[in-house]
């Protein structure tokens, strides 16, 4: 009967694919990653020293534990700074402070839900000036960065169920101006709209966002994935 079990552990463990480690080659030793944004990327992280809260509870977050895990040996540094309520107007005010004298060696922006649907939200002019600046800016004081954009997207949640489509149409320009950025600077964006838009034949909205806006942990998840599978890519 031992035998037998033993048998059968061995057959189940042949069955689970081996996980293969992406081999991220963009995440160089000693790489600081930085992670800017809105409320989405911000997933409610303390300030300071706190080991336990500083990068939240979110996609910046899984993708910090996961790579931590697999490359120790790299002693990577993962920094959030994302701020919640944050339009791109709002992340020039900081920029200097909160990306460029921090020197990454990877930066990860998204932004553009806040300049869509809230009251401070920008114009689509100055949305798309303001975020190739910020680019442009960065380039030049840290040549060697290597960026990445995230694109915006919506779920039909929550409060954006009701008219999602004209919602969704709302946010198209802003997210087509972060594709026309990054094809201006050949940077790799992460096409996060159609990850969710293939996730949600798999499961309703809810499952992947509890308000349209915010993923559940499952979109984080999803959103993590996404990042790292875009950023081997970029960089091999």
């Amino acid at each position: 009967m031992r035998k037998l079990f033993g048998i059968v552990l061995m057959l189940a463990a042949m069955a689970i694919p081996a996980y293969a480690k992406p081999a991220l080659k963009a995440l160089t030793p000693g790489a600081t990653i930085l992670f800017q944004g809105d409320s989405i990327t911000e997933g409610g992280r303390w300030a300071g020293d706190d080991q336990n809260h500083i990068m939240g509870q979110d996609y910046a977050y899984i993708v910090a534990a996961q790579i931590g895990l697999d490359y120790p040996e790299r002693r990577l540094l993962f920094v959030n700074r994302g701020v919640s309520g944050n339009t791109v107007v709002d992340l020039a005010a900081r920029w200097q402070a909160d990306t460029i004298a921090l020197k990454p060696d990877v930066l990860s922006i998204m932004v553009g839900v806040n300049d869509t649907f809230y009251a401070n939200g920008q114009s689509l002019e100055t949305y798309e000036q303001t975020y190739d600046t910020l680019i442009a800016e960065t380039l030049k004081a840290l040549p060697n960065v290597k960026i990445v954009l995230g694109e915006s997207f919506l779920l039909p949640s929550g409060g954006y169920k009701a008219d999602y489509e004209a919602k969704r149409a709302a946010l198209a320009p802003r997210q087509a101006i972060a594709r026309k950025l990054a094809a201006k600077y050949k940077l790799p964006l992460v096409a996060y709209q159609r990850a969710f838009d293939e996730a949600m034949k798999r499961a309703p909205a809810e499952h992947w966002s509890w308000d349209g806006v915010h993923p559940t942990y499952a979109g984080h998840g999803l959103m993590a994935r996404e990042w790292t599978k875009t950023v081997n890519k970029a960089w091999k």
